[in-house]
């Protein structure tokens, strides 16, 4: 990029010239280049409004050979090419082009369109990968029927595979083959997938609900074929799910999963074809912790839910991402939540949303769920879009109930299956199925923000009533100053003196106005009020409740959700008193009601050991940001220490007696109740360490040594990370010594390294950069050493600014060989105004040397000029 790039806008949306009905490729795969023919069978738009519109065909790093219309070679005068796109005039109604292109995947290092890594091909054509292989109207609402044809070495690369129904396979010369691949339904061209090389799988089989038979497949390199069995059987969880949560059946004969180590993102749904981070199907006991199995579960999940939520029906336009990304994150965590049946995963949303969506929402990269323009699609893909946009869907399942929500999703998938629809058409299907009017509703796609609930409480005696007085506010974003009120369903409870619920469960308030209230009747006496049950809409919530309130509500809220975010609030309040105790040069001392309220749930024998741990966890660094401007990072750890501290070792015997009681006997599991104990047990052992300041490590060594599985050694080696001992550099050499082979596992190793609280962290990353494991072309490696020690707050705002030099280097350095992945890179620096002075200064000083390195891409230049504005 040369000069500053053009936005694109969401209300410059035109439809297309000319439609594609179907396209026939075929891909001639060597190892030094790569032949490409495809077959376009094109018509005109008939609404389209020009007379004789130009064709346009994307297209990125092609070299074009030939080009055909309707049997003919176009000369010079009838086209135009240039780096982005292929420009054909005077066409007729309906026509085939003929493309002959050479790529070179053996080049490609930004893993976008086809590529070729560890000896393996494989495409990723979300966003705009596909225009990197052919020229072709490369745009979501351009959908086509595909069938490819693939050649290749038959050594090299015996699996040759592509979106849909394999319908014919042969020989060639010279110890080539080919096969060839039919999609049965249209797609647009961001779906197509190929992959080729030499792999293995391991195949089962699915009976639908009307009784079709699918064959099942996950490939994977042949030492990997032992770690895919817990991936199959969260395959299967899900398309049972699907057919009984939403009578959502899969429809081809076949579905494929490719796990790969070389891959941009988590995974991608390509129609029948799936390609996966490996990190995200291969698992077993010894090589994966209980995180990595669930994670599994749900990334497994997502995929699969967009067959519906995604393929068949798919967004018009980029700006509409999230009717596939929001709709498909909702469906996942609500699978999750299902067969996990515990809070602790909307508990865990919830967090991730607050402290990552929340943060995007209050800093210069603030957008609304769908945005109104952009430099790069690659960077449309945020936990806005993401996230929230799954809140959102959340939120008019709780207007609606769950059988209008359904009755809505039915009308949905019968108005658009093969369509590229907007986010008006999904809110649309639901005002049908409710007959309600969902136009405030919308506001949630269009404004960006956080809105902010005040309230205010007041309970009138001498009529037995209670009135619920609600404020909504949302503070001014990027390019939307002032706000509008939004429509927000808010679930209550009332809870009399015992603890008791006053009122049904839910009981949902739809909060419309800038002001609103609301009264309850019939209620004795003055109630305790338990506010956004269940994280009923995402916002934040002004409210002073006292810490007797607060101890109250953590102590008997019916709702799981609503207890843990009591203790919450009242260890943050906790926080900010100490921390204003220690700016004062004051003697830290715990408050007895905050000791007592902990050591009542610490106590308490019927709770959940999985939401036991999750209520006795400490808000991190993270989530203690808000506490102050500017951030003082070194005091609020040292806070944040003396409070772990003190309650290890104020209650360090029943934390022995719990890490003893949640011991899980025989072989590993992942199953609900050893996994919810496991986590119990490695917070009392995490405890019991900060109990001596990591002086007594037995219990970690004795720990990593007797452990069958990765969940309780890597818990036993992240402890120690923390702590300068000699334990911890034996336990890191002893890791390293036994997974020095396995590449996954090694990303945990170079992560907790990447995440210790120790002063030498920074000198370790650098160092760690050079080891001849780390490789700055893989993303995982990035994401596991550069990503995790960006998310180090206390090592990476080391007052000395060396971390923001670091990380400036290293996406400058990856500007060239990834853009996308230096691009995301860049939210490390995203609070910065929220820092004080001088790190301001480093941070400023960071961006702006990003931001005028020569040749900087797109992706790049968008988020680091949007983040110094």
């Amino acid at each position: 990029m040369n000069k500053e790039p053009n936005l694109i806008y969401l209300k410059d949306y035109q439809p297309p010239a000319y439609y594609v009905d179907s396209i026939d490729l075929v891909f001639d795969l060597y190892e030094d280049h790569t032949h490409v023919n495809s077959v376009l069978k094109c018509r005109r738009n008939e609404m389209h409004k020009e007379e004789k519109p130009v064709m346009v065909l994307q297209g990125d790093q092609l070299i074009l050979k030939s080009l055909k219309c309707d049997g003919k070679i176009l000369n010079a005068s009838e086209y135009t090419v240039n780096e982005e796109a292929l420009n054909i005039s005077n066409l007729p109604n309906t026509f085939t082009l003929e493309i002959e292109t050479e790529i070179h995947p053996e080049k490609n290092t930004e893993l976008s369109g086809l590529y070729l890594a560890s000896h393996l091909f494989c495409t990723q054509c979300e966003a705009d990968g596909f225009r990197k292989m052919t020229y072709f109207p490369d745009r979501p609402d351009v959908m086509s029927k595909f069938t490819t044809k693939i050649q290749a070495d038959k050594v090299k690369c015996p699996v040759l595979l592509s979106n849909g129904n394999l319908i014919a396979q042969g020989e060639l010369e010279n110890n080539r083959h080919w096969v060839k691949w039919e999609d049965p339904f249209k797609k647009p061209c961001y779906l197509f997938a190929l992959v080729a090389g030499d792999l293995v799988s391991l195949e089962d089989h699915f009976v639908t609900k009307s009784n079709r038979l699918v064959t099942l497949r996950i490939y994977v390199e042949r030492e990997n074929q032992d770690k895919c069995a817990h991936a199959m059987a969260a395959l299967k969880k899900a398309m049972h799910w699907d057919e009984d949560r939403y009578g959502r059946e899969y429809d081809l004969n076949i579905y494929m999963i490719v796990a790969v180590n070389d891959f941009n993102m988590g995974a991608m749904e390509n129609k029948g074809l799936n390609v996966f981070n490996s990190k995200y199907i291969l698992a077993r006991p010894e090589t994966a912790t209980d995180f990595d199995y669930e994670h599994i579960d749900a990334v497994v999940g997502h995929e699969y839910f967009h067959n519906w939520t995604g393929n068949r029906i798919t967004c018009r336009d980029w700006f509409q991402l999230s009717l596939k990304e929001g709709l498909t994150v909702f469906r996942e965590h609500q699978f999750s939540e299902e067969i996990f049946e515990s809070p602790v995963s909307r508990i865990e949303n919830v967090l991730y949303l607050r402290n990552f969506q929340f943060s995007e929402d209050a800093g210069p990269l603030a957008h609304s769920v769908r945005p109104e323009s952009y430099i790069e699609v690659n960077n449309f893909y945020t936990t806005t879009v993401y996230e929230k946009g799954s809140e959102v869907i959340r939120m008019l399942k709780t207007l609606l109930g769950w059988e209008t929500f359904r009755r809505g999703m039915d009308i949905y998938f019968e108005r658009h299956d093969g369509e590229a629809v907007t986010i008006e058409d999904f809110v649309a299907a639901f005002e049908a199925a409710s007959k309600r009017n969902l136009t405030q509703f919308r506001l949630w796609y269009s404004q960006a923000g956080t809105p902010e609930i005040s309230v205010e409480e007041e309970y009138q005696p001498e009529t037995q009533s209670f009135i619920l007085r609600l404020n909504q506010f949302c503070p001014p974003t990027p390019e939307q100053p002032e706000k509008l009120p939004m429509h927000i369903p808010i679930a209550i409870g009332l809870l009399d003196d015992n603890g008791k619920d006053l009122l049904p469960n839910p009981t949902i308030l739809e909060l419309t106005k800038e002001k609103q209230s609301f009264e309850f009747k019939n209620i004795s006496k003055p109630p305790i009020l338990s506010l956004l049950r269940d994280f009923s809409a995402p916002v934040k919530i002004k409210s002073i409740l006292s810490s007797e309130r607060l101890a109250f509500l953590l102590a008997h809220d019916s709702d799981a959700f609503s207890r843990w975010d009591a203790g919450q609030m009242l260890t943050k309040r906790e926080l900010r008193r100490l921390l204003q105790d220690y700016k004062a040069k004051k003697p830290l001392e715990v408050n007895s009601l905050w000791l007592e309220a902990y050591h009542a749930i610490l106590k308490e024998e019927t709770l959940d050991p999985a939401m036991k741990a999750t209520m006795l966890t400490l808000p991190s660094l993270l989530e203690l940001l808000e506490l102050e401007t500017p951030i003082d990072i070194e005091a609020l750890h040292k806070i944040r220490t003396f409070l772990k501290e003190t309650l290890a070792k104020k209650f360090k015997e029943t934390w022995l007696s719990l890490y003893k009681k949640s011991h899980v006997s025989g072989p590993y599991r992942y199953i609900p109740k050893d996994v919810n104990l496991r986590s119990l047990k490695n917070l009392s052992l995490n405890y019991l360490i900060a109990s001596e300041r990591g002086k007594n490590s037995e219990l970690c060594l004795a720990q990593w040594h007797h452990s069958d599985n990765m969940t309780d050694s890597m818990a036993a080696l992240s402890i120690l990370s923390n702590y300068d001992c000699p334990e911890r550099e034996t336990l890191l050499q002893a890791f390293y010594d036994k997974w020095q082979y396995n590449t996954l596992v090694l990303d945990k190793w170079f992560r907790i390294q990447a995440t210790s609280e120790l002063p030498n962290t920074l000198e370790v990353v650098q160092s760690l950069m050079k080891h001849p494991a780390f490789n700055l072309a893989n993303p995982n490696k990035v994401y596991s050493l550069l990503g995790a020690f960006s998310g180090n707050l206390l090592q990476f705002h080391n007052k000395s600014g060396k971390g923001y030099t670091l990380l400036a280097d290293v996406i400058i350095q990856l500007n060239t060989i990834n853009p996308q992945i230096a691009a995301r890179l860049i939210s490390a620096f995203g609070r910065w105004k929220k820092f004080d002075n001088d790190r301001q200064e480093k941070m400023s000083v960071a961006l702006k040397r990003i931001l005028a390195t020569p040749n900087l891409s797109k992706d790049v230049y968008e988020l680091a000029s949007k983040s110094l504005k």
